[in-house]
Formats: C-alpha cells, structure tokens, sequence
C-alpha cells in the first residue's frame, strides 16, 4: 500500500512537472507549417496554437496562458507591448513576407490577375480590417486603386490559411495570401507577385507574454538561432527583418 502511494505521488508530481515545463505558443496561423518544423527540432514540450494575429492578441489580453506570441504585424505587438502585457526587452524582429495572387492551380494564365474573378467570381483574402494580411492586401489595392472595385466582391476570411482555403477548393477564383501560404498549398498557383512598396513592410515581430518565465525565453533565443532560421527559410519566409 506504502509503495502504491509512493508511485502515485511520484506520478503525479512528474505530471504536474511536465505540465509546467509546457510552453504554449500564439502564432499567426500563415506561420504553421515553418513553426511546427522549428517546434519539432526544439527538443522540449511545445504547444502551438494558430489563428489571425487580431485574435490572438484579443485572447492575451484576456488572461490566455501564453509563454511567446508571434505576430504577422507589428500593430497588434505593440498593442498589447502598450497594454504592458509582454516581458520587456523580449520583443525583437523575427520575420519578412510577401504578398502574392493566387489563383487554382488549374486555373488559366492572365495578363491581369483581377481578370480572374470574371463577372461574379469573389476576391478571398483574409478580414482587411482586423487580419494582417487583409490589411496589407487592401493597403496594395487602395495604392493601385482597385480597391473601390473590389470591395463588395471580397470573400473575407478569419484568417490567411482560410482566405487560402476558399481558392485551394476553387470557391473563389482569386485570393490575396502571403508567399509563403501559396507555396505550402499544391492546389493553388501563383499568379503574380504584389509589389512591397505598395503595402507596409510585412515583419512578423515576436516577444515573451508577461510573467511567462525563462522556458519562454529560451524558446525566443532559439527561433533566431541557425537552426530554426534554416528552417524559416526553407519555407520562404525572410529571416532577420
């Protein structure tokens, strides 16, 4: 009986050790396939969680038990950096990316690749007034002034993998995603390249969340190390933006 709760005491303790050593993760969900590559050759417990930038940030701000955050802009870091929610001088520049039109991957080629949507085909692109990438897709088309033409027509998503989504299964012929999403997706082809000066400069800053410990620390030394920056590039990401 003495050895039977001796083992359960150990058990249990292992367990709740483990638990702590956990390190949960918010990243922008264009991130996914590059950080559970970079995750896999951290060598200690980590936990990923994707979605657009606006909410995770909304989830930090209410309490969420976050040790880094990872944004694809700088607006949302420096709303909760000014809501004090993240560790000081952890914050640093990780990433770059660009803008790129997407069409199916058996889709015809154009000369224009708004000439895709046709006469009711719809725009997808992550929420441009709350998404990253929705923002700098719709910063692009007010410069080229496509905007007003386009904007009824948009198929706006929760986030870039879901505007990516809606062109991969061809329920929207044409869709404005990052680089590094259309590469990850074999269903979809790239129609052509937005120019960088027409949209904020894409960075992806990341920091430690207020009070997350040194694990989380530890983890931001390592995504700027050569390891996780080979692994950042080979998914095409811009490394030390």
């Amino acid at each position: 009986m003495i050895l039977r709760l001796t083992l359960l005491f150990l058990l249990t303790f292992a367990l709740g050790a483990h638990a702590q050593e956990q390190l949960l993760i918010f990243a922008a969900a264009s991130l996914k396939n590059a950080l559970d590559e970079v995750n896999a050759a951290y060598g200690a417990p980590v936990t990923a969680s994707y979605a657009a930038s606006s909410a995770l940030a909304r989830q930090i701000e209410g309490g969420a038990p976050v040790g880094v955050f990872i944004s694809a802009d700088l607006e949302w870091m420096d709303y909760l950096e000014r809501k004090q929610l993240l560790e000081r001088g952890s914050r640093r520049k990780l990433l770059g990316n660009r803008l790129v039109w997407i069409v199916p991957a058996g889709a015809p080629s154009a000369a224009d690749p708004l000439s895709h949507l046709g006469k009711d085909g719809r725009l997808a692109l992550a929420d441009p007034h709350h998404v990253p990438a929705g923002k700098y897709a719709k910063a692009a088309l007010e410069r080229l002034g496509k905007w007003p033409a386009v904007a009824r027509r948009l198929a706006a998503a929760e986030n870039v993998r879901a505007a990516l989504a809606l062109v991969a299964r061809a329920e929207a012929p044409l869709g404005i995603v990052y680089e590094t999403d259309a590469r990850a997706e074999p269903k979809v082809r790239i129609a052509g390249r937005i120019d960088a000066h027409l949209h904020p400069p894409i960075v992806y800053p990341a920091a430690a969340v207020r009070r997350a410990g040194a694990g989380a620390q530890r983890y931001l030394e390592f995504l700027v190390g050569s390891r996780a920056t080979a692994i950042f590039e080979k998914h095409g990401f811009d490394v030390g933006r």
